[in-house]
């Protein structure tokens, strides 16, 4: 079992049933998944940029990432529908938890000036974005093998029912929140 579960379950439970008055355990909000995003407009142009991506997205993760494909032709952007134009993965279970893991103790501390992630980037129902605009923050990329500069949004989705109540899980699992 990941450490973030483990702390999830003997550490944050308690807290947050202590602080909302919930009266069973899985009233309690939890991390149900993490989807990671890079859009790929250039793929309209350069068909190549999949499989970079695609590479760079798989080590990230560990685990294969998905073709998202457009659903309407915008001829003002050259694209038909079908074409694809990003790529995604989403993370549940022990996957899930490792990467938040790493997410939060080893790459975002690698940011230059990082103060803290936003704390306004919750939807109203406690789902969390954070964009990231370059993927070789993460250790597992390599920087010679990268051939252009991505960023990537991560949407980390939970079970809580107001922001509120998100931004307290998250920040009991040890998301680094700004100041204020």
């Amino acid at each position: 079992m990941s450490r973030v579960k483990e702390r999830y379950q003997k550490e944050v439970v308690p807290t947050l049933m202590g602080e909302y008055g919930y009266k069973n355990v899985m009233q309690a909000p939890r991390l149900e998944k993490i989807v990671i995003n890079i859009g790929l407009g250039e793929a309209i142009k350069n068909p190549r940029a999949l499989e970079a991506a695609e590479r760079d997205l798989a080590a990230i993760s560990g685990q294969h990432p998905v073709i998202s494909r457009a659903k309407r032709s915008i001829s003002a952007f050259k694209v038909r529908a079908g074409m694809p134009i990003g790529m995604m993965v989403t993370l549940r279970g022990n996957r899930m938890y490792d990467f938040f893991d790493r997410l939060v103790n080893a790459t975002l501390p690698r940011l230059r000036d990082f103060q803290g992630t936003p704390r306004n980037s919750f939807d109203g129902r406690g789902n969390y974005t954070l964009g990231i605009r370059e993927q070789t923050i993460f250790p597992e990329i390599e920087y010679d093998k990268v051939d252009k500069i991505r960023g990537m949004e991560i949407s980390i989705v939970t079970t809580a029912r107001t922001n509120e109540e998100g931004r307290r899980l998250l920040e009991l699992l040890g998301m680094p929140f700004q100041r204020g």
